[in-house]
């Protein structure tokens, strides 16, 4: 199972009623616990009878984290047609970064159009990069992150405006 399929699970089990998910393959278990009242979740990986291997990540509940939404508010009066724009929200905690390198150009900026597929950044979490890809058509209108900031599950990163 690799990390997307985690992730797929983790937003599944947000969007559900399910308290507690849990899967096996071969060597391989996860299970993925949600809390009520608490804001974090946590999710282990160990890997049954083999070399040890643990992947831990926070997913908040369905309200964005309070420094998100402090972010998101000043944004909407400066952008024409506020209630239009669209939000990329970050699928993942992490490090955020707008290119692949310190001496490359940005994936995406205030103005560039976007296309579903398209990446707008990558996040580094666990040594690992992740390619972060629109889902939405449209224009940028404001990135709400610096960059190589931290980011937080559903923190909202870009604003485009269909």
């Amino acid at each position: 199972m690799d990390f997307k399929q985690i992730q797929e699970l983790v937003k599944m089990v947000n969007k559900s009623n399910i308290s507690e998910l849990s899967i096996e393959q071969d060597k391989f278990k996860i299970t993925i616990k949600q809390k009520d009242n608490e804001t974090p979740q946590v999710i282990t990986v160990p890997a049954a009878m083999a070399p040890v291997q643990t992947v831990a990540a926070v997913a908040p509940a369905a309200a964005p984290a309070p420094a998100a939404q402090a972010q998101a508010a000043p944004a909407a009066p400066a952008a024409p047609k506020a209630d239009n724009l669209v939000t990329i929200k970050s699928p993942m905690i992490g490090t955020f970064y707008r290119s692949a390198g310190p001496d490359k150009a940005p994936f995406a900026g205030v103005g560039d159009e976007v296309a579903p597929g398209k990446v707008v950044c990558i996040i580094e979490a666990m040594k690992l990069f992740n390619e972060i890809e629109s889902e939405v058509s449209g224009k940028i209108v404001k990135v709400l992150v610096d960059d190589a900031s931290p980011v937080e599950y559903d923190q909202p990163l870009f604003l485009v405006e269909p």
